[in-house]
């Protein structure tokens, strides 16, 4: 019978704050299973050895990566390719298409979501000439946000911010302005050159629709769903016994306490529901965000 998959994070510390690597197998972040009967493998590693527990296809890796973005100061002004020029520019990489679950912010706080040129010619001026406050698009964020952000899309967290991220598993960056920040002496490279390769302009917003379904035990919440993942919110209460059909399922817990399958399970804690495990109980009052990969 297949069995929870149970990791431990890779921890990051950045210059902005730090990042934790709750569900990756990339190769600048592979989780090693921490316990059961794969204890000490890392995740790539079992992903190649047991695809029956992932159940994808045509997939030459594992396609996710969940992270908790813990930002004390603002992160880059940024943008990520898609999987066409990330495959031409950077060594056959993915794209990165992510979503950001704003777990805690502080108040009043904001984060950076597109830009105002109305073309790629003006956006190319505002860059070359620094017009960073004219170019970027600010808005207010609040605990519980959702954002979806496409590549092409420029974007930053802000300090005072707690997100979880979850992606492809890529980690292709290109830095538009990084405030003249210093890293061990020197400033940190830019990447202007790919960056007006891929921003997209005009900015258009990416649209997602909640889907509420109230289900015995849970309230779910479709966040959004797009060509590589689908983000679910599951809100539990007591008792709620789910069969997650398809290809595993990636589960961190964001809220309260309880178990799994009599396992205890709380706040901060992420783990990976292999593809058949068939009925999973779950007990407790906690809020659960579920990614599974298209």
């Amino acid at each position: 019978m297949a069995q929870l998959i149970w990791l431990e994070p890779v921890y990051k510390e950045m210059v902005w704050g730090s990042e934790l690597w709750v569900i990756s197998a990339h190769q600048n972040g592979d989780c090693k299973i921490a316990r059961g009967k794969y204890k000490g493998m890392f995740l790539s590693e079992l992903w190649n050895a047991h695809p029956e527990l992932f159940a994808i296809k045509n997939k030459e890796q594992f396609p996710l990566l969940v992270k908790m973005i813990d930002a004390k100061d603002d992160l880059s002004i940024q943008v990520h390719p898609d999987n066409a020029y990330a495959a031409k520019h950077e060594k056959g990489s993915l794209g990165k298409t992510e979503c950001w679950y704003i777990l805690d912010c502080k108040e009043d706080a904001e984060i950076v979501i597109g830009h105002h040129a109305k073309d790629k010619a003006e956006m190319e001026q505002m860059i070359r000439e620094q017009r960073w406050d004219e170019f970027i698009r600010v808005v207010p964020i609040h605990k519980g946000d959702f954002f979806q952000i496409n590549p092409g899309c420029l974007h930053a967290i802000k300090g005072g911010t707690v997100i979880l991220e979850t992606q492809q598993s890529s980690d292709i960056t290109y830095r538009v302005y990084d405030y003249d920040r210093l890293s061990d002496g020197k400033l940190r490279p830019l990447h202007i050159r790919q960056s007006l390769d891929v921003i997209s302009a005009p900015f258009e917003e990416a649209v997602t629709e909640k889907e509420i379904t109230y289900m015995d035990g849970a309230r779910k919440t479709n966040l959004v769903t797009c060509p590589f993942y689908q983000v679910e919110c599951y809100e539990v209460k007591e008792e709620f016994i789910h069969t997650f059909d398809g290809a595993f399922i990636n589960v961190t817990v964001i809220e309260g306490a309880g178990t799994i399958n009599g396992e205890t399970i709380e706040k901060g804690i992420s783990f990976i529901i292999p593809s058949g495990m068939g009925a999973c109980t779950f007990g407790g009052d906690m809020t659960l965000i579920c990614s599974r990969p298209f």
